[in-house]
């Protein structure tokens, strides 16, 4: 799709992120009602990388990365009116510049988990989640 820009984006608006969220459907996985949350979800992860048509966000990939050995890519979210575009694949693209050496890494929303296959991602199943401490035995 032609007029799309992407960049690199350290600043990322909040709101825009939560209406982004929202219009790609991964704002149902995430604490979109808690604005203080995204605000420092987006203030901490050191590799934002955006698509925007004619200013408006259309697509963002969220990371943690230390450049070198691994990113994980928290959030790819690509409004609903653009999906099938390969947005989403090139924002992975552009991510995956940033940091070329390290492995990238993603948790799959469930709607989701057969579009990273077809675009060459590899499924790994020794994957371990933790969402609360008193969850430690």
């Amino acid at each position: 799709m032609t007029g799309i820009v992407y960049a690199i984006e350290s600043n990322l608006n909040s709101s825009e992120f939560i209406d982004v969220l929202n219009r790609s459907t991964l704002g149902e996985r995430r604490p979109v009602d808690d604005f203080s949350r995204i605000k420092k979800m987006c203030e901490n992860a050191n590799l934002i990388v955006t698509a925007r048509l004619d200013g408006k966000l259309i697509g963002v990939a969220r990371s943690i990365t230390d450049f070198v050995y691994c990113t994980y890519l928290s959030d790819l979210a690509v409004d609903v009116a653009y999906q099938k575009k390969e947005i989403g694949k090139r924002l992975i693209e552009e991510t995956k510049k940033q940091a070329p050496q390290a492995k990238l890494i993603l948790l799959s929303a469930p709607a989701a988990i057969d579009y990273y296959p077809k675009i060459g991602m590899k499924k790994h199943n020794h994957c371990f989640i933790l969402d609360d401490i008193s969850e430690l035995k």
